[in-house]
């Protein structure tokens, strides 16, 4: 299941993101993986320890936006041919239904968006400095998944990301569904092991909150792999980086393209300004452009990385089998 989302509209000028693939918290590396299937060798994940009051309004409105990292990931495989491994980016067509239907929005290229209870902000701590992304509550049989871009959950190669917590239907402030605690975070191998941008997706399972899942608070988003390129999408995401405010929902919709300034990412770009802090948020494709029916939409990538710091295109990576796998895998926990 290899899925590639956009980590943000201006990430090539910005950094890296958040790659919070706890790598280096608890065997992220392939030599450890041996004697596992390969499903495993192909996941990387660690529990992690998110206390609740860590993330007050202050620390969130101080954090810095997740792309300040991604753009090492795209410049150390920026003008390289394609690898064999891009050969696990194959098969079949995969989509898992999600559940709660919204209602209907404005369909506007870069509009801004009234909430969405699935679709919410990201706050971790990595190497000592706090960060926030962007992340969507997904269909998951935990009922507890968040699907992100892979620097929001390890910094790609290296250490997961620690205070990990989802913040859905985030709006100035305010946290009208609660703060959410990751208790593990996932992401490929590939990403986690060597910083591979094509795979620059990763998944938290969160706690549960009041006594209550995830997806029954809020919804779930359903997932779908392997979908054919060049559709039509609608990105979400919470740009905090000039000239936006990382305060509300923003959204951009296009037509997928093939990135041709390094084709060798196999990830689509869809035309966009959203600025860092977007990382991790959510495409739907097939038409699901609505906030209000996102829910029974389906998601299959994530806002990933752009091109220079005034960037009008968005590109997000292409989820096929790898990313399927890690997906599975952190449903499952």
């Amino acid at each position: 299941m290899t899925t590639k989302k956009t980590l943000a509209g201006s990430l090539l000028s910005l950094s890296t993101g958040l790659l919070l693939a706890v790598g280096a918290i608890g065997g992220a590396t392939a030599s450890s993986a041996t004697s596992q299937d390969s499903t495993q060798l192909q996941v990387a994940s660690t529990p992690v320890s998110s206390p609740q009051g860590y993330w007050t309004p202050e620390r969130m409105r101080a954090a810095l936006p997740g792309d300040v990292l991604a753009v090492k990931a795209v410049a150390r495989h920026e003008n390289k041919g394609s690898s064999p491994s891009a050969a696990v980016e194959t098969g079949a067509p995969t989509r898992i239904a999600g559940t709660a239907a919204q209602t209907t929005v404005t369909t506007a290229l870069h509009a801004n968006e009234t909430p969405v209870p699935h679709i919410g902000k990201v706050f971790f701590t990595l190497a000592g400095i706090n960060y926030v992304c962007s992340g969507n509550s997904v269909a998951a049989q935990n009922k507890s998944l968040v699907a992100t871009a892979g620097h929001c959950v390890n910094e790609g190669p290296g250490a997961f990301a620690t205070n990990w917590v989802f913040v859905p239907g985030y709006v100035n402030g305010q946290s009208p569904y609660g703060q959410w605690p990751a208790r593990s975070l996932h992401a490929a191998r590939n990403w986690t092991s060597g910083g591979d941008i094509r795979y620059d997706t990763g998944f938290a399972v969160v706690a549960r909150v009041g006594g209550k899942a995830l997806a029954d608070r809020v919804g779930a988003s359903g997932v779908e792999f392997s979908q054919p390129r060049g559709l039509t999408y609608k990105s979400y995401g919470y740009p905090a980086a000039a000239p936006f405010t990382g305060q509300t929902l923003v959204s951009c919709t296009g037509t997928a393209k093939n990135d041709t300034i390094n084709p060798q990412f196999n990830s689509q770009g869809i035309s966009c300004d959203m600025t860092g802090g977007s990382s991790g948020g959510p495409w739907f494709a097939r038409g699901d452009t609505d906030a209000e029916s996102s829910a029974n939409g389906f998601q299959n990538s994530v806002n990933s990385y752009g091109y220079g710091t005034n960037s009008t295109t968005m590109f997000g990576p292409f989820w096929g089998s790898t990313i399927m796998k890690v997906y599975d895998s952190a449903q499952r926990k």
